[in-house]
């Protein structure tokens, strides 16, 4: 893009260089972290049979080509699929510093190309992650020697007991919004949480679906005072935003799903894994009729992943944004400053 300094330009490294070391430095204490914890370090395909079915994500595409054979492939927008399948086969406690890819995203905290810390555990109860994400959050800050991580003007303790929070009491707080009663046996109620982000200044456009709303609500009135002072864990996603996540047997209008938050910044996202790949085939396909309809395109579901499913064990897996991290830790600006060698 024009007017980006090229990362080459002695100058510009130079001012990257100290994040750089530090991004290095908090790499290696982590890998003994989970090595302590006796996970096993993976590295899993980049070139996928499927990026992933989430509605909003946006792959770049390429070719698988031989003699006589042309079949299309996509950059990981995750490990995910291929990490769940290691579960499948045996694995226990694996962890990876995966390079994925994702289009149509770049600004200060996004980069078309960037690493997930992404870590699963087999027969782990998912709450057991949110202690994974604290201690990384702390190892990240020891490492660089901070008491404190920032963001532009938002400064967190990674070492304070966390503010917990559901979703539904985030919004409440923050919002002003009782969520769970749009959450119907029917479907979610799209009309009444319209109304209700409308009366407190949320712009909702005609085709927005529920989940736009929510998306919208969470990102313009709760997201903003999350992880202020402290971590913030925001538990107990909707369902109807979680098609990878089992839901929680006690209210299966929520599911076992968390998002850790510092500074305002997502950080890392958690759950336990829908194992039944009946249900899992149906959420997969209602994601990309609803890509086809925004996008005119949909990605193919992974069969390979669906019969893996059906002998995966009961697992929980989490995926945090490494440049992010150190990001914070480092109290750099814009995540181009924490990349090696950052897109033009």
């Amino acid at each position: 893009m024009a007017g980006r300094t090229p990362f080459w330009k002695p100058e510009f490294h130079a001012e990257r260089r100290p994040f750089l070391l530090q991004r290095g430095e908090i790499i290696k204490a982590l890998r003994e972290r989970f090595s302590d914890l006796e996970f096993v370090e993976v590295e899993t395909a980049i070139l996928q049979v499927s990026p992933g079915n989430e509605t909003h994500l946006q792959a770049f595409k390429t070719e698988l080509t031989q003699p006589g054979y042309r079949d299309r492939r996509y950059l990981r927008t995750s490990p995910e699929f291929a990490c769940k399948k290691l579960i499948a086969a045996g694995e226990r406690r694996i962890f990876e510093f995966a390079r994925v890819f994702r289009n149509n995203e770049r600004a200060p905290l996004h980069h078309p190309e960037f690493t997930l810390l992404e870590w699963y555990r087999a027969h782990g109860r998912y709450e057991l992650l949110m202690d994974d994400c604290l201690m990384i959050i702390a190892c990240a800050a020891d490492t660089v020697a901070t008491r404190s991580v920032a963001w532009r003007e938002r400064i967190a303790d990674p070492c304070a007991d966390p503010e917990r929070l559901t979703v539904a009491d985030a919004f409440s707080l923050h919002a002003g919004i009782d969520l769970l009663p749009t959450l119907t046996p029917e479907g979610p109620d799209r009309n009444r949480l319209a109304m209700l982000a409308n009366d407190i200044g949320v712009h909702i456009a005609k085709d927005d679906t529920w989940g736009d709303i929510f998306s919208r609500v969470l990102s313009e009135k709760v997201e903003p005072y999350l992880g202020l002072g402290r971590p913030t864990i925001l538990d107990e996603y909707p369902t109807e935003m979680s098609p990878l996540a089992r839901p929680k047997p006690s209210d299966p209008r929520v599911a076992e799903r968390f998002e850790l938050f510092m500074c305002g910044v997502e950080l890392a996202n958690g759950f336990g894994e829908l194992n039944d790949p009946v249900e899992q085939r149906a959420r997969l396909e209602a994601e990309m009729a609803k890509k086809h309809q925004l996008f005119g395109e949909r990605y193919p579901i992974d069969e390979d992943f669906l019969a893996a499913l059906a002998t995966m064990p009961p697992a929980s897996g989490c995926a945090l944004g490494f440049d992010r991290l150190v990001m914070l830790a480092a109290r750099a600006s814009r995540i181009e400053q924490v990349i090696w060698t950052p897109l033009p």
